[in-house]
């Protein structure tokens, strides 16, 4: 889990961004200026920020300029803007930005980006001298425990630390019956929240897995939950 700065002077896009990230399992700190980006850089040392360029009090990249000249410049920082030249962009790179985003951002470049960003900062992991006499084992046979130990602890930590076959997981579901007889817009929204309830449940609130078990792109996902008024804290209670 990594501590992500994202600073937008655009209340929807601070939230979606926010929601995405924290899906992710990553803390969020959110700024809507310079102002309040200075603050936070100053109460915490972020692992990345996410930087509006054009913002109305100061812009980001005479921020990034500032961050550079006092020293402050220690985290990657990829620049966001709908608007911005490659001029600018170019600009930007040249101060130490270590990537552009162009809006509206697609969720695949956001978490690409972020990816590359939090993996370029992350220290190396110091090499462990092997004791006289005692060969090294192989890469690949030290990996698949790791691996195995992690899909179990997930696993463990969605049903109560017992592994149970996927048929039981859900348990008996109630029968849902709908109203026909109202307008079809009503009737398709109250299915659909039905339907996204079920599929949260079912996948412990995980947004990436939803996404690819109902065929939706996660963005679209996130306004459509919103705009049906799905209870989205639902699902990762019964998972956990």
């Amino acid at each position: 889990m990594a501590n992500i700065l994202v600073v937008d002077d655009e209340l929807g896009i601070r939230d979606l961004l926010s929601e995405i990230l924290n899906d992710e399992g990553h803390h969020v700190e959110l700024a809507e200026n310079a102002a309040q980006a200075r603050a936070v850089r100053q109460r915490i040392r972020p692992d990345l920020v996410l930087l509006d360029i054009w913002m109305p009090d100061t812009d980001g990249v005479t921020l990034l300029k500032e961050w550079s000249a006092s020293g402050a410049l220690t985290m990657p920082v990829i620049m966001m803007s709908g608007h911005a030249t490659i001029e600018t962009a170019v600009e930007a790179t040249k101060i130490g930005a270590q990537s552009f985003l162009e809006k509206p951002i697609t969720l695949q470049k956001l978490l690409k980006a972020v990816e590359a960003g939090l993996a370029r900062h992350a220290p190396p992991s110091p090499a462990i001298a092997p004791r006289p006499g005692i060969v090294p084992s192989r890469p690949a046979t030290m990996m698949a425990p790791v691996a195995m130990a992690a899909e179990l602890t997930v696993e463990a930590a969605m049903t109560g630390g017992q592994s149970l076959p996927p048929a039981m997981e859900m348990g008996p579901q109630p029968r849902q019956t709908f109203e026909l007889d109202k307008p079809l817009r009503e009737a398709r929204d109250e299915f659909e929240k039905c339907y996204f309830e079920y599929h949260l449940a079912r996948e412990g609130g995980s947004m990436t897995r939803v996404a690819e078990k109902t065929g939706l792109e996660r963005t679209h996902l996130y306004r459509k939950l919103k705009q049906l008024g799905v209870d989205l804290s639902r699902g990762k209670r019964g998972g956990g």
